[in-house]
């Protein structure tokens, strides 16, 4: 896995973009109305466009979130996990943790945001939503935005 210097970010030729839990997660956080809005819409415009992109830990931790955060039921919690399932899954082997691996060391991010960084490189993303990392970085060619700064 490479990590590239800010402002060399893959070319945006399949338009894939690759969605952190916690952009889904103020879908259903109506404290936030602004970001809740916006998250809806994001997702929305690229699940329509079929360009969508979520990991299977993406999934696992929204439902986390959702139900001991929020406050969501369960069943509820469920409903919305197979909609955000219905956009492209990333699917990880025992050699995809090692490249994640390898860029925790490289980059220094948690080992958590490097799997996120891997699955959204894994899928071809060019772009990667979240807050959880320096909006304009490039890493592992896919740049890092949050969707909710301007």
């Amino acid at each position: 896995m490479e990590v590239q210097p800010r402002g060399t970010a893959r070319p945006e030729i399949n338009g894939l973009a690759f969605f952190d839990t916690n952009v889904l997660v103020y879908a259903d956080d109506a404290s936030s109305a602004e970001k809740q809005d916006r998250s809806i819409a994001l997702f929305a415009e690229h699940l329509r466009r079929g360009t969508a992109v979520v990991s299977l830990q993406v999934l696992q931790e929204y439902f986390v979130a959702v139900t001991r955060k929020l406050g969501l039921a369960s069943e509820m919690a469920q409903r919305k996990v197979e909609l955000l399932a219905r956009g492209r899954a990333v699917r990880f082997e025992a050699r995809d943790a090692i490249a994640a691996i390898e860029l925790h060391r490289l980059t220094q991010i948690s080992l958590w945001d490097a799997l996120i960084v891997h699955a959204a490189r894994s899928a071809g993303a060019a772009v990667l939503y979240t807050e959880d990392l320096h909006a304009g970085a490039v890493l592992g060619g896919v740049r890092v935005v949050n969707p909710f700064v301007n």
